[in-house]
């Protein structure tokens, strides 16, 4: 007897129906902060972000909040990555969600990503666009 690749399927969707709910319904709230957080997370960017370093007054003054912070905001950052990765093949917007990750997690050569990717044309205007829209003034390059 010969099972066909339809059966197959069906064998698998019946037998992690709830894995396949729960992944959809998290790709499905995902999805809908994002849309519903863009402009706000983009107006939180400092205009001068990417023409001066600067150093972390809070690091310095208040070290454990910080690495608590840190720590929070990079397991915030790589479970973003880790969803979007999912998403890339689930309902979603797998790269938004993947880049809103690596800007919020930590790695070295963060940075220089950032201004590349940054530094395409239709990138920023979309970005300076959307802080127009939040009358925040436009990311100096």
């Amino acid at each position: 007897m010969e099972i066909s690749f339809l059966d197959t399927i069906y064998e698998f969707l019946a037998n992690y129906k709830k894995f396949i709910f729960w992944l959809g319904s998290i790709s499905a709230v995902i999805f809908i902060f994002s849309l519903l957080s863009i402009k706000w997370l983009v107006g939180l960017i400092p205009s001068d972000y990417f023409i001066k370093k600067k150093s972390s007054k809070f690091k310095n003054n208040y070290p454990l909040t910080w690495l608590f912070s840190l720590i929070v905001k990079n397991i915030l950052g790589y479970s973003l990555i880790l969803g979007g990765i999912f998403m890339l093949v689930l309902p979603g917007q797998g790269i938004f969600t993947i880049m809103i990750g690596l800007m919020l997690s930590n790695y070295p050569g963060k940075y220089a990503i950032e201004r590349k990717f940054i530094g395409i044309p239709s990138v920023l205007k979309s970005i300076n666009w959307l802080r127009k829209n939040s009358d925040k003034p436009p990311i100096e390059i």
